[in-house]
């Protein structure tokens, strides 16, 4: 998550509510001039598990639990047909499900051939390599339904002793995306990197940078649920493949207030001016749900705590997505509030120009003294932060190497207390990262321990910009 050495890197989303009910919605910040488009989709799925994952049982059986789950996917594949959908998107675990042991999870796993060198269509092929039946019906939904696919599922490797990487048990295990053409071929599959205590599967040993191009939008790019949060390969991949479309499987268990699906997916189509094609599975009782179909400028998503149904989502999406954030608009103008932003951070007065004349504020500074600084809690790191007080202005908060910078104005004053954060430093509850953080958060309560606490429901529009000042712990 450190990885980026930028100047700035800004993040610009609508905040909206969250709460423990059912959320179905289109969110819009701005209009956008008209474009070519594509229709995609998403299905949140939920999933049909094991009884036992732990239990040893034959590949008969496993195929018998995954082959209803092929068959809630096969359905959704015809409705979204009957809509013209192009591409459509499945959730990770949702064929499998999770839980597994590495000797549990075998059954369940397909042998996968590397897509780069074998060319496979394994609907039109299905007697090519044995142990694939998962990937001939996912294939030829793709063929029945006219369509791109991307799913995930368990796959198998086997390797050598040669091999200085290779497990004891001789093969490789992974969880892997993969994506098939509307004719069925196999087109490519990408091996999640970054684990979440998922002891079934190997970590690749060199990182998948998997881009697939389409007919109908250029080029995709593809990760995994936990990767989104780390430079490689979410954020490298973006960089170095200029991919504009992201396909994104998913098993998200919510946690509030910084870990939120829809919060983080909506956040990366914002932040990096990309579409965002996120499917999760539908557990409520395990907190997971929120998928969506993310523009830098709308939203199509769902979030539902409360109905143990699947939903699937269908949108028409910009083929070449216009951002809000360091992209010029069709009219070839930088967004004003972005403008305005900028010129702020770096003390220059600010022009706004109407029908009769042109109106310029007084170079802005950085009120250094107050508010107070703070810290809190926070997802079990200790925040710094500062109170967002008035109905405008502008704050910034800095921890080691990072900066966050916020520039607020908002309609009325309520009795609810917002605070502005920061976190530079190790985290160590549920995995031992280095993570840099900037978040606006709602406060449980009118006190500052109260800050960071999980909160279901808020509505507010935000602007900030981090800042990762010249340190030399950054790469």
């Amino acid at each position: 998550m450190s990885g980026v050495r930028s100047k700035l890197a800004l993040f610009l989303c609508g905040c909206y509510v969250v709460a423990l009910g059912a959320h179905t919605g289109k969110e819009s910040v701005a209009e956008h001039h008209e474009a070519e488009y594509y229709v995609a989709a998403v299905y949140e799925h939920p999933s049909i598990l094991s009884p036992n994952p732990l239990a040893l049982i034959s590949r008969q059986e496993a195929l018998e639990l995954m082959n209803q789950n092929l068959d809630i996917y096969e359905q959704q594949v015809m409705t979204a047909a009957q809509k013209g959908v192009q591409i459509i998107v499945f959730p990770e675990d949702g064929i499998h499900g999770f839980n597994f042991t590495r000797t549990s999870i075998y059954p369940f796993l397909d042998f996968m051939p590397p897509p780069q060198v074998v060319g496979w269509n394994p609907c039109l092929e299905p007697r090519r390599f044995n142990d694939t039946e998962v990937l001939q019906r996912l294939s030829c939904m793709a063929i029945e339904g006219d369509m791109f696919l991307v799913a995930n599922l368990g796959t198998k490797q086997p390797c050598h002793s040669s091999d200085p990487g290779c497990p004891n048990d001789g093969r490789y295990q992974f969880n892997t995306n993969v994506v098939f053409s509307n004719k069925g071929t196999l087109v490519d599959r990408y091996r999640k990197h970054n684990l979440y205590f998922e002891a079934a599967f190997d970590v690749p040993l060199n990182v998948d940078h998997i881009t697939f191009d389409t007919p109908f939008a250029g080029r995709f790019g593809i990760f995994t649920c936990f990767d989104i949060l780390f430079f490689d390969p979410a954020i490298s991949l973006l960089r170095d493949y200029k991919v504009k479309h992201v396909v994104y499987p998913t098993a998200w268990m919510n946690q509030l207030p910084l870990l939120a699906a829809i919060e983080i997916q909506k956040a990366f189509a914002v932040a990096f001016g990309i579409n965002v094609l996120a499917a999760n599975v539908h557990h409520p009782v395990l907190g997971m749900t929120g998928s969506g179909i993310h523009t830098p400028l709308e939203s199509f998503w769902y979030h539902d705590m409360e109905n143990p149904k699947g939903h699937l989502i269908i949108a028409r999406v910009a083929k070449n997505p216009l951002g809000l954030i360091g992209a010029e608009n069709a009219t070839g103008e930088t967004d004003p509030s972005y403008s305005k932003f900028l010129k702020i951070l770096s003390g220059d007065p600010y022009c706004e120009k109407d029908a009769q004349e042109v109106h310029c504020d007084e170079a802005t500074k950085w009120n250094m003294n107050a508010p107070p600084t703070f810290h809190s809690e926070m997802m079990y790191d200790n925040f710094t932060l500062v109170p967002v007080w008035g109905k405008e202005g502008y704050l910034h908060v800095c921890s080691n190497g990072l900066c966050c910078y916020l520039l607020y104005e908002r309609p009325t004053l309520s009795e609810e207390l917002y605070a502005l954060g920061v976190f530079d430093g190790l985290h160590t509850v549920h995995g031992t990262y280095y993570i840099q953080v900037c978040a606006l958060v709602r406060c449980g309560g009118l006190g500052f321990d109260t800050c960071g606490q999980e909160i279901t429901e808020y509505f507010l529009y935000l602007s900030f910009v981090s800042d990762l000042r010249d340190d030399p712990r950054s790469p």
